[in-house]
């Protein structure tokens, strides 16, 4: 697929701004199963460029002078086909790290129990898939229910969440069965459901000598196509999220993010 990719997500807050750090990984890399035709990401001021520990192309830009809007906007194309395998060559992070459970994927007991039959016994795609598919069937989609902040344990509470308490249970039980996995934040195209056009899903690593990661989209019980667009891996959503940041002042914040996703051919 040609897909075109538009990325806005505007701030507005009660009282002046007076010194902020925004971190963006809003830079989708040229990897399997995509290929970057054009991609700009547009700031207040100009940002900074690095590679974070996961090899994510992180943007960082520091505002000292006083506001009370701000626009981030990251828009291109992208070329997708279907392949849901990876080969880390880079190896930047161990498989091994990716074992750790962090603050948003620490499993309850509870949680470890009712999954229990569905663990995986090795990690194989057949066993991961029975698995994605009984996180999906258990927790329903309900936006609205849960925040950025919700863990993996609060959201299995709730049996509802979204793509990213989805992708954080599967890590949490993933962990658990000690198979190494970690988040992908990203896009989704699907022109009948524009809501899910920001999504995440995880990585499993299949072969960790080689460094195989496969990519499994837990809301949809599957592995990803050429509908999936990723942007950045981390431990969790936290360390691999598209916009994050500090502040001092501002008072009470009103964020808008608007994403449409155009099939070009």
């Amino acid at each position: 697929m040609h897909l075109k990719i538009r990325h806005r997500t505007e701030y507005r807050y009660e009282t002046p701004v007076r010194y902020s750090i925004q971190e963006l990984r809003l830079s989708p890399p040229t990897t399997a199963g995509q290929e970057i035709e054009r991609w700009k990401i547009s700031t207040p001021i100009k940002a900074s460029n690095s590679i974070d520990t996961f090899n994510n192309v992180c943007s960082v830009f520091v505002q000292e002078a006083s506001y009370t809007s701000m626009m981030i906007e990251a828009e291109g194309e992208v070329l997708t086909h279907d392949a849901y395998e990876y080969i880390d060559d880079s190896k930047a992070v161990s498989p091994y790290y990716l074992l750790q459970q962090t603050n948003l994927t620490e499993p309850s007991e509870g949680m470890l129990d009712y999954f229990a039959t569905s663990l995986p016994k090795k990690n194989s795609i057949d066993e991961v898939l029975k698995l994605a598919a009984a996180v999906q069937q258990s927790i329903e989609y309900s936006p609205g229910q849960t925040n950025f902040a919700t863990t993996a344990a609060q959201s299995f509470a709730m049996k509802r969440g979204v793509c990213q308490d989805h992708a954080h249970i599967m890590l949490s039980l993933c962990r658990a069965a000690q198979i190494p996995a970690r988040y992908v934040s990203g896009y989704f195209f699907a022109e009948e459901s524009p809501n899910l056009a920001s999504h995440a899903w995880i990585d499993f690593c299949s072969d960790i000598e080689k460094g195989v990661w496969i990519s499994v989209d837990i809301t949809h019980a599957c592995l990803i196509d050429a509908r999936h667009i990723r942007l950045a891996i981390g431990r969790d959503y936290y360390s691999a999220a598209p916009v994050k940041g500090v502040r001092t002042g501002g008072g009470g914040e009103e964020l808008t993010a608007n994403i449409s996703i155009q099939q070009l051919s």
